[in-house]
């Protein structure tokens, strides 16, 4: 069994992409411009989740869980319209959604995300 653990894009608080056995891990990862609404942060965000895992040998259909943190649930009902056109129908993750503060007050959404390698 490989047990070699690779990281990637490493600086001294994380690494934004870990891949251990197959299974790939991403760092938090928030939207490009934070100066935008929940649909647009929401979109940038799944495109540097799509970024990062054809980085790391992998793409959203193999994406095994996804936990989404969201400022406010009043923005719960918009960002999910984005992530249901997001993801591939018959490739729903393991999912959770929980309202969190943020790091930077201006950001409205973040997602933490493992998937397996393809």
């Amino acid at each position: 069994m490989n047990k070699t653990i690779e990281r990637f894009e490493t600086g001294p608080r994380m690494s934004r992409i870990v891949k251990h056995n197959g299974t790939i891990y991403l760092c938090g990862q928030v939207c490009k411009d934070a100066t935008q609404g929940i649909k647009e942060q929401t979109e940038s965000m799944l495109e540097k989740v799509d970024t990062l895992l054809e980085q790391a040998g992998s793409d959203k259909e193999h994406i095994l869980s996804a936990t989404i943190y969201i400022k406010d649930m009043q923005d719960f009902a918009a960002m999910n319209e984005v992530w249901d056109n997001w993801i591939p129908e018959g490739h729903a993750p393991a999912c959770a959604c929980v309202e969190a503060s943020m790091a930077r007050d201006i950001l409205l959404v973040e997602i933490s995300v493992v998937a397996a390698e393809k």
